[in-house]
């Protein structure tokens, strides 16, 4: 999936930037408010944080990289991929057990304790920092012997979300991001997991070795280092410093 958001100004830079799929919602303001504020364009692209180790490392031409976990950015920056000192951390995410149903899922999570009714989305936890973190919190539970065979797996969290929205699974751990705006609950019930039953869901961002040269990539990255785009990660559910 790809979005691009111009600023109507002639002459304005682009910058190809790769996002994971929990920043789907947040992004389209944040690209939007950079494209007004700077008149440069965002060229985004959304994906599994592994799916886009993958890619960059095969020559894919992205510029910036907004992960979905530290490690990536980190691992990438390691094998030479990346500009040095660019690297940052941009928000911790939060982890949420979500159903489009208002009813069904309570503010404990103790619907995970019961006998499994149907489907429980999941991001592949081998591409997806949040999908990992669901397996965390099944195991950290004792619940996930009795949710493994019930488990629908989707490249990215958001396709685990699709699956959720679009009643083909009544349960699915999703992104907080994806069902908060504003600071407050979208639609459906949700039990936001506590930080502690999974690792930190840090995200981290940097530029790519493309990117070094583009004046749209720096002014990206310092847009998002802004006070702008925190306060809308804030309004989606993350934890920004």
């Amino acid at each position: 999936m790809s979005l691009l958001l111009a600023a109507g100004t002639a002459g304005a830079a682009q910058v190809q930037v790769a996002v994971a799929a929990n920043m789907a919602a947040p992004m389209q303001k944040i690209a939007a408010d950079f494209a007004r504020a700077s008149g440069h364009e965002a060229v985004v692209a959304l994906g599994a944080t592994g799916k886009f180790y993958a890619q960059v490392r095969s020559g894919a031409p992205f510029e910036v990289l907004l992960a979905a976990d530290d490690e990536t950015p980190a691992r990438l920056e390691r094998e030479g991929f990346t500009v040095p000192g660019t690297r940052f951390t941009y928000a911790t995410g939060r982890l949420a057990l979500w159903s489009a149903d208002p009813a069904a899922v309570d503010a404990q999570g103790r619907v995970l304790q019961r006998a499994p009714q149907g489907k429980l989305a999941i991001a592949d936890p081998r591409l997806a920092p949040y999908g990992a973190a669901a397996m965390a919190t099944l195991e950290k539970l004792g619940v996930l012997a009795a949710w493994q065979p019930h488990l629908v797996q989707g490249e990215s969290i958001g396709q685990a979300f699709q699956f959720v929205a679009t009643g083909n699974a009544p349960l699915g751990f999703v992104a907080l991001s994806q069902v908060m705006v504003d600071g407050k609950l979208a639609k459906g019930s949700a039990w936001i997991v506590p930080a502690q039953y999974h690792a930190p869901l840090r995200q981290d961002a940097v530029v790519l070795k493309p990117g070094g040269s583009n004046p749209a990539a720096a002014a990206f990255i310092n847009y998002l280092r802004g006070n702008a785009a925190r306060a809308t990660l804030r309004g989606y559910g993350y934890e920004v410093r």
